[in-house]
């Protein structure tokens, strides 16, 4: 009974999230592309910094390893993009030869690698949320009920943020984009699973996938979204990209600390 109650509270959480960000991402918001990437930035750099590493640091772990783990993390994420970055190009290599300056290629491989980074980070995060969850069943079922809304809700904002990082990688299609963050959701479920089986075990190493989660979402915030806003433009857009990063990130800091409440 407690087994198929985590599979449920995971699927609903993990799932369930996705496509309630993507109701709001491509229906409400969905004129509003050039500042979803400002919210997205927001949203990806808030749910490391007021979400995860908090919840990490808060753990028996030392800060130096988890620190430590940290900096692999950023460094696994770099050699990521290079690795993705260098098929990218040498995919199209042949075929596009004569176009091979900055203007027309680095765009798209910067965003494309930005989400396989994410998307790698986002499997990382549910695992984590999916052995939360298993806890808080195991614990009590009221509880784990409470802990499967608890991240349905906080995961809204930040998948909101996911979604617009694939939609602008190249050649991904909205349904592409929506498939693709409901796959690395579906893994809270495995999460779950594994953590009804090996809740003790896995639960000492909680802490160091919220660290790696947190430093993919940090990677692909700076190394991709940020940059992308860093063009010449008038005190009313630059004034529109600042509200819209404090507006993801506000909206992450909110609705993480009301999940952390209960």
């Amino acid at each position: 009974m407690i087994l198929i109650a985590i599979i449920f509270g995971t699927l609903i959480a993990g799932i369930g999230s996705v496509w309630l960000a993507a109701a709001l991402s491509f229906g409400i918001l969905a004129k509003y592309t050039q500042h979803m990437l400002s919210l997205a930035a927001g949203a990806l750099l808030a749910t490391a910094f007021m979400h995860l590493l908090p919840e990490a640091f808060e753990s028996q772990a030392s800060a130096h390893d988890l620190f430590a783990a940290l900096l692999v993390g950023l460094v696994f994420f770099f050699l990521l993009d290079k690795a993705e970055l260098w098929h990218h190009g040498h995919e199209h290599g042949a075929s596009h030869a004569h176009d091979h300056g900055h203007s027309h290629h680095h765009p798209d491989k910067e965003t494309k690698s930005g989400g396989w980074a994410v998307l790698a980070g986002d499997s990382v995060h549910c695992f984590g949320d999916g052995i939360l969850i298993a806890s808080a069943f195991m614990a009590d079922m009221r509880l784990g009920i409470i802990a499967s809304l608890a991240v349905l809700a906080h995961e809204v904002p930040h998948h909101m943020g996911d979604l617009v990082v694939l939609r602008r990688s190249s050649n991904n299609n909205q349904r592409a984009a929506i498939a693709k963050v409901s796959m690395a959701g579906a893994v809270t479920a495995l999460g779950g699973v594994l953590g009804y089986a090996l809740v003790e075990q896995l639960y000492d190493f909680l802490p160091f996938f919220l660290v790696l989660a947190s430093s993919s979402f940090v990677y692909v915030a700076l190394a991709d979204l940020i940059p992308q806003l860093q063009k010449r433009v008038g005190p009313r857009e630059t004034a529109a990209q600042i509200a819209w990063l404090l507006a993801g990130i506000g909206l992450v800091t909110l609705v993480s600390g009301i999940a952390h409440s209960h």
